[in-house]
């Protein structure tokens, strides 16, 4: 029972709090203060404790008494997302390292935990944007990613297979081989060894030898139909199953032809509309970087001041669609399973595996940092008449920054939810994302889930700015219990293995190797088939059949440096379109004004919406405290919490196969635009 001691911002009593299975919700003493929820097994009485490690190292006797007045867990309201569930619970995480299930006694006793929490969020919100604010407007968060990229493959390497199942902490890999050696780019510094948390497949491995045989190129699965309405057959030519680079005719024009063409597995497919090939070169504004950078170290990445110079003119958005610039591997993909039953799971799961690290070639040489989006910005892609595939996203949260996207293809659909913890530590930076992405097949019905690996950006203030991709990505069928680790080898100078390799195998569900999958996050990848295996369990040998070139990189045009080394897809992602939603992307006029080579403008604009989006967030805070402290409001709600923003085309729901509360889209976006019903958008520009 809450005692309710201190203000509506500081607050203390009993709570009950999940525990595990064995045990469910255990009954604990909560302490909010000073934007931290705190707990105890035991009545807090203030004071500072040293904790029970360091008590023993000091060879200090511990009795119970002690221990049970120990905090037992906290968590930091700022960034936190704050939610209720049944009638007396409630729910808080920040982002997915930390979360903390809560039952209040009463549904009363609950509204007034909630209402303080939110307020005491918005408190510590506000205390560190009054910090950050006296060095100059803060851009509010941030992902970037940068590299040099480098190329070469091997037949028959080194793998270790998980096989149980814990959280751990990725690290570099032992398992090397020999091959050439291989210098880091220029302007490198020495990259030690990132790690970041994930789920692995596995907590016991296994290490085994894979030998491969001679590659072949993919000619894609038997009866695969492109987009554009040809069927392929596995006698393909090579030159079928492997996208060219644009032709450097069609990177010329700004304005674009009539009915572009792009190469899709290739074939040329036609657009209906006229797009354009390139953007605006960028102009040459000089800026001293250490000038900015030098009062940034150890602060948070989101409260970093970062003016349009640093940008290329995308937002968040924008650059998450970019990951279907190779949706074309999900069109084979579905061909592996054509219905529930038949077809081969473990092939279209290698396939899934080579379309996420395709996701990972746009960062090739994109030096600029995408828009960041403000609360309720949304943006489509309709690529229906080309690429078979139309996406819409949202930014659904603002603290912390999260974004909720769903894109559908003819045969498959696919949603994720992004978000993010960041640190800048003057060298390098590290991005590490949190959400969780969805895969789902219409004919076979199978459902595959991963987490995207750690983004590592060197050489931030001195020398030649260049990305690492390193961690372990775990792909799971949650219909047939198959699974495929990847790991992403970060890079080292103490090292002869080819650099930014990724390698991995596919397992069905009684642990068997059945598919291999290798090659680099910025050049290609080739999975094989295993034939035979040999050894014994500790250390297998398996050997495959010819390997199958899956995925290849389309290379940006010749002259891409000139205009922020963009795609040909990534041109046309800002291009201009009438009929969409008035808080699309496109509408943004700092991004525009920007792109148009009008630096000066931008930033000017920039800050202006900026303010705008902190006084719309103060408003909200003062309706919520007048909530809090108005008897008839609190009646009229009774003992729910007041309710916070709410996205206009996602909701908050719990998801089946992970269990976790996930923005869902509601499906009614594309109608609204047929009618031309954009009444309930908010206005953010």
């Amino acid at each position: 029972m809450t005692e309710g001691k201190g203000s509506d911002t500081n607050m203390k009593g009993w709570l009950l709090k999940w525990t595990n299975y064995l045990k469910g919700y255990q009954r604990r003493y909560f302490v909010l203060s000073n934007g931290m929820l705190s707990y105890y097994r035991a009545e807090y009485s203030g004071g500072t404790k040293l904790s029970i490690r360091r008590r023993r190292r000091s060879r200090v006797e511990v009795n119970q008494a002690e221990v049970m007045h120990t905090c037992r867990g906290s968590i930091s309201l700022h960034g936190a997302i704050i939610h209720t569930e049944e009638s007396c619970s409630f729910v808080i995480s920040n982002g997915g390292t930390q979360t903390f299930h809560i039952k209040a006694f009463t549904e009363v006793e609950r509204q007034r935990w909630v209402t303080a929490l939110e307020l005491a969020k918005a408190q510590a919100i506000h205390l560190i944007e009054s910090d950050a604010h006296h060095s100059s407007p803060s851009d509010e968060d941030e992902e970037n990613e940068f590299y040099d990229a480098m190329e070469e493959t091997q037949s028959n390497f080194i793998l270790t297979i998980p096989t149980g199942h814990r959280r751990t902490s990725s690290g570099m890999s032992n398992a090397s081989q020999a091959s050439d050696g291989c210098n880091p780019p220029d302007g490198h510094d020495e990259a030690s060894g990132s790690s970041s948390e994930v789920d692995e497949v596995g907590g016991e491995t296994t290490t085994v030898c894979v030998i491969t045989a001679k590659s072949a190129e993919d000619p894609g699965p038997t009866g695969y139909q492109t987009p554009g309405g040809k069927k392929q057959s596995d006698s393909a030519s090579p030159s079928s199953s492997v996208p060219p680079s644009p032709t450097s005719t069609a990177a010329s024009s700004i304005g674009g032809a009539a009915g572009s063409s792009t190469q899709v597995n290739g074939s040329v497919v036609t657009s209906r509309r006229k797009r354009r090939t390139r953007v605006p070169d960028k102009p040459n504004y000089p800026l001293n970087l250490w000038s900015i950078m030098k009062n940034c170290i150890g602060q948070e990445l989101s409260k970093i001041p970062m003016p349009v110079n640093f940008s290329e003119p995308l937002s968040m958005l924008q650059r998450l669609t970019e990951d279907y610039e190779y949706a074309d591997i999900l069109d084979k993909a579905a061909a592996c399973c054509p219905d529930a039953t038949g077809g081969d799971s473990c092939e279209q799961l290698a396939y899934v595996a080579a379309f996420t690290v395709s996701s990972y070639s746009t960062t090739s040489n994109r030096t600029g940092k995408p828009f960041n989006p403000l609360l309720g910005e949304t943006y489509e892609c309709d690529r229906t008449d080309d690429f078979g595939w139309r996406s819409i996203s949202e930014q659904v949260s603002h603290h912390p920054p999260m974004v909720a996207q769903y894109c559908e293809g003819k045969d498959w659909r696919c949603w994720q939810e992004f978000t993010m913890a960041s640190k800048f530590r003057g060298k390098y930076l590290q991005v590490i994302p949190l959400g969780t992405s969805h895969l789902e097949f219409n004919a076979s019905g199978n459902h595959y889930t991963w987490r995207k690996v750690t983004t590592t950006v060197h050489n931030i203030i001195v020398g030649k700015l260049w990305v690492d991709q390193s961690g372990d990505m775990d792909i799971v069928n949650h219909k047939t219990g198959d699974k495929c680790h990847l790991k992403y080898i970060p890079y080292s100078y103490f090292t002869r293995d080819v650099q930014r390799k990724v390698k991995g195998c596919v397992v069905d569900k009684d642990g068997n190797v059945k598919w291999v999958v290798t090659g680099m996050w910025d050049n290609k990848i080739e999975i094989a088939k295993v034939t035979s295996s040999q050894g014994g369990p500790e250390n297998p040998v398996f050997k495959t059949g010819p390997s199958r070139l899956v995925w290849k990189r389309r290379m940006p045009a010749s002259d891409s440096e000139r205009y922020y080394n963009f795609t040909e897809l990534a041109c046309q992602l800002n291009e201009e379109e009438e009929g969409v939603c008035p808080t699309d992307s496109r509408n943004r006029p700092d991004q525009r004004l920007m792109e148009q080579g009008l630096w000066d403008e931008a930033n000017a604009e920039k800050l202006r919406l900026e303010e705008k989006q902190r006084a719309a967030r103060r408003s909200r805070e003062a309706e919520a405290e007048k909530a809090a402290s108005d008897e008839e409001i609190r009646q009229e709600w009774k003992g729910r919490p007041y309710p916070p923003y709410e996205p206009v085309w996602f909701k908050k729901q719990t998801e089946p196969y992970t269990g976790k509360v996930f923005h869902v889209y509601q499906g009614k976006y594309w109608e609204n635009k047929d009618k031309g019903d954009w009444s309930m958008c908010p206005d953010i520009f």
